[in-house]
């Protein structure tokens, strides 16, 4: 519980003391904001960005003793993965969790592999992990000869995977794999949904050893909340709008839209859009209502009001309590017995763009 004198504060006054311990420690802290976080947030921030880029930069932080992260909690446990053993990683409000993150859990993992085992000799099968799961999952995938992805680079990995197995197992969204898949020409029957509430993920046996794509049942509620008649109300209302949806979206989302990106991807494709272009965007509120700002020429706007909770609970006052408690309170410690192996997924997925 964040105490009350903190609430009481006024936001320049929660403001000015941010950047008073800014200012004090210098670069032995550094704030990494995630671009759906608001406004305020990423204002102060050091360094914004997708997943994958601030993963970056809390690699690159080597002078940092302090690494707070805006963010949800499978970011920050990347960066302390990813950080220096003398670093501290922070989080603002540890129950900013990730519902994705939390489909694929490690006792349901394991199961489903010893069950593919059985039928598929796992020694010919890649297990990848999109980054958006928690560091057990990513400790399995590298302990299995398999890495993190990004929406960014999923297609890559989904390349490299393939160079030396015949199947991928990839976890724990089943529609960004499916987007992927679709664009290396992976039909619909090469691909199986994987739900761990089911015998066998609720496939055949026959269809588990046809598939080149093993897809965990999990999706992201922020974007599985777009759907065809928001597509459809653009059209109609804005005929020369263009429609940019994240690959997190449904297929028919996706196919239905003009083009689809990671979060980094959708921001370049605003940016260089000829002035008075009229874009919808199918991704969080917080970034979309960013980009309107910051591209004043254009109209930008969101396919639909999709937010994430998770990332709206971290705020100033919270922030504000993590740095006036640096090294005391919400840290993000990932045990040493899954760092190693987690930690081998990440720096793969760091070399693969």
């Amino acid at each position: 519980m964040i105490p009350d004198e903190y609430k009481q504060l006024t936001e320049d006054e929660i403001k000015n003391r941010i950047l008073d311990v800014k200012s004090k420690f210098g670069k032995r802290l550094v704030i990494l904001g995630h671009h759906y976080q608001r406004d305020e947030v990423i204002e102060l921030s050091d360094f914004q960005g997708d997943s994958y880029a601030l993963c970056k930069n809390a690699a690159e932080q080597k002078e940092a003793e302090f690494i707070v992260f805006c963010g949800v909690h499978f970011m920050a446990e990347a960066a302390d993965i990813i950080s220096n053993p003398s670093q501290v990683v922070q989080i603002p409000d540890l129950t900013a969790g990730c519902p994705l993150a939390d489909f694929a859990d490690l006792t349901s993992v394991i199961q489903a592999w010893h069950d593919i085992d059985s039928i598929c000799n796992t020694n010919s099968i890649t297990p990848i992990t999109y980054i958006n799961s928690s560091a057990d999952i990513k400790a399995f995938c590298g302990k299995h000869g398999g890495m993190v992805c990004t929406s960014s680079n999923a297609a890559a990995t989904f390349n490299w995977a393939f160079k030396q197995s015949e199947q991928v197992f990839f976890l724990p969204d089943q529609h960004l794999g499916t987007n992927t898949g679709n664009k290396m020409s992976i039909s619909a029957n090469e691909r199986i949904v994987w739900d761990p509430d089911q015998q066998l993920g609720g496939n055949t046996t026959d269809q588990i050893k046809r598939a080149r794509l093993i897809l965990w049942k999990g999706h992201c509620h922020v974007h599985t909340w777009f759907n065809l008649s928001h597509i459809q109300t653009v059209r109609s209302t804005y005929p020369e709008a263009k429609i940019i949806v994240h690959p997190e979206c449904p297929e028919q989302v996706v196919n239905a839209s003009d083009d689809n990106g990671s979060t980094s991807y959708i921001i370049n494709y605003v940016r260089q859009a000829e002035a008075k272009s009229t874009i919808a965007v199918g991704t969080e509120l917080n970034l979309v209502h960013r980009l309107d700002k910051k591209n004043p020429d254009k109209k930008i706007f969101p396919l639909a009001r999709s937010m994430c909770p998770n990332m709206y609970k971290i705020n100033l006052y919270n922030l504000c309590w993590t740095l006036d408690n640096l090294g005391k309170i919400n840290i993000v410690q990932v045990p040493e017995n899954i760092q190693k192996d987690a930690l081998a997924a990440l720096n793969q997925m760091l070399q693969i763009k």
